[in-house]
């Protein structure tokens, strides 16, 4: 009975939903345009071959279930995952092409919600084997990386052209440069008006602690006001400052537009960001200011040299959280015509083209991944370097 005891629980659960995606749900939909919802079809729907080559490995990955959760079983719990999570793209991939060769060339095959599930739980077994395996940001990153190395050459070899999604990106492909490089820039033209002011504001609410109640209440009031009813709160002042001031609208400035997406986003970035300095300076201990002044420093010294050390991991942390908030949020203001793969997003919605939505909202989970993960990776090295 002892053999027959279940050592990893998560991977239990992720191993039955993995299942249940593939037996149910459907794994690829052919559609005669990309306006209708098209046909359905699950995985013993195709070929026998397919159906085997992902059964196989996810019978392996059930047994290791009950397998103590060591460093081999895990390693190989990676593996098998991976090797899954590859095949399934290698399928899909395949099957795109095979439509292509038989079908009309406005037809579109594109992932069913089995697909997309089944790759997300893979990854999600793979991000619990990793996080098993070594607790070093580092070592996981490298790791969270690999898996992708396949999939990447497979995108860039061309094997994915058939699909709809792929087909929407090649003829749109401008439309996306110019999309990427405008999220990009509301990204950056929020952060550094953010840093310039909070950072600043956050230190003179800890130097000044009656001032916190006050500055945090105005920052709170800002944080739960809707986005989209920001933007429109905006967009009245501004169009009548550029009205008033015409050579403003020479730079810009108007009621639409970039002007009001990044004063809204900059607003929105300004709470987590005086929260994490003053939550970053509180935090240093009293001891190792003690012993600083003991030293001889100066009130500047001992700020610059201990205290904003010892700080930038909490702030750090507060500033990614602002990069994740401002690449959700700046899709949002594709609204009031900011751009961005907003307006692919939106667009996608109004045509009713589920591909076009998807174009624009992968880019965006994407982006958010990268940076949080490299905020990660940032943040456990400099911990590792504090005493």
């Amino acid at each position: 009975m002892s053999l027959l005891k279940i050592h990893n629980r998560v991977l239990l659960l992720l191993v039955l939903l993995l299942v249940a995606a593939g037996g149910v749900l459907p794994f690829i939909n052919h559609a005669a345009n990309r306006l209708v919802s098209g046909e359905p079809m699950v995985l013993s729907q195709l070929p026998d071959h397919a159906l085997l080559l992902l059964a196989l490995p996810t019978v392996i990955l059930a047994g290791l279930i009950l397998v103590p959760t060591r460093r081999i079983p895990l390693f190989l719990t990676l593996f098998v995952a991976e090797a899954i999570f590859i095949a399934a793209l290698v399928l899909m991939g395949k099957t795109a092409s095979w439509f292509a060769q038989e079908g009309s060339s406005v037809a579109r095959t594109s992932p069913g919600s089995g697909l997309w599930l089944g790759l997300a739980l893979c990854l999600l077994i793979c991000a619990d084997a990793i996080n098993r395996l070594t607790p070093k940001a580092l070592w996981r990153l490298l790791l969270n990386l690999q898996i992708w190395i396949v999939p990447v050459a497979l995108l860039l070899s061309g094997f994915f052209a058939e699909l709809s999604l792929l087909k929407e990106y090649a003829n749109r492909q401008d439309v996306f440069d110019d999309a990427l490089s405008r999220h990009l820039a509301l990204l950056l033209g929020t952060l550094v008006p953010a840093l310039l002011i909070g950072v600043p504001l956050g230190v003179f609410c800890y130097q000044r602690p009656s001032w916190q109640p006050s500055v945090f209440s105005v920052l709170n009031v800002i944080q739960t006001v809707p986005s989209v009813a920001l933007f429109g709160l905006l967009i009245a002042p501004l169009a009548g400052l550029a009205k008033l001031v015409p050579w403003l609208g020479t730079l810009g400035i108007s009621g639409i537009g970039v002007t009001p997406a990044l004063i809204a986003l900059v607003l929105y970035a300004l709470l987590p960001l005086v929260r994490g300095v003053v939550a970053g300076l509180q935090q240093v201990p009293r001891n190792i200011i003690e012993s600083a002044e003991g030293m001889g420093m100066s009130r500047r010294q001992i700020f610059w040299r201990a205290e904003v050390p010892l700080a930038m991991p909490v702030l750090l942390r507060s500033l990614r959280v602002v990069c994740v908030q401002t690449i959700g949020m700046a899709v949002i203001a594709a609204l009031i015509g900011a751009g961005g793969f907003g307006a692919i997003i939106f667009q996608g919605l109004l045509s009713s083209a589920l591909d076009l939505v998807l174009l624009g909202v992968i880019p965006v989970i994407a982006l958010a991944v990268m940076l949080d993960a490299l905020f990660k990776l940032l943040i456990s090295l400099l911990e590792a370097k504090q005493p």
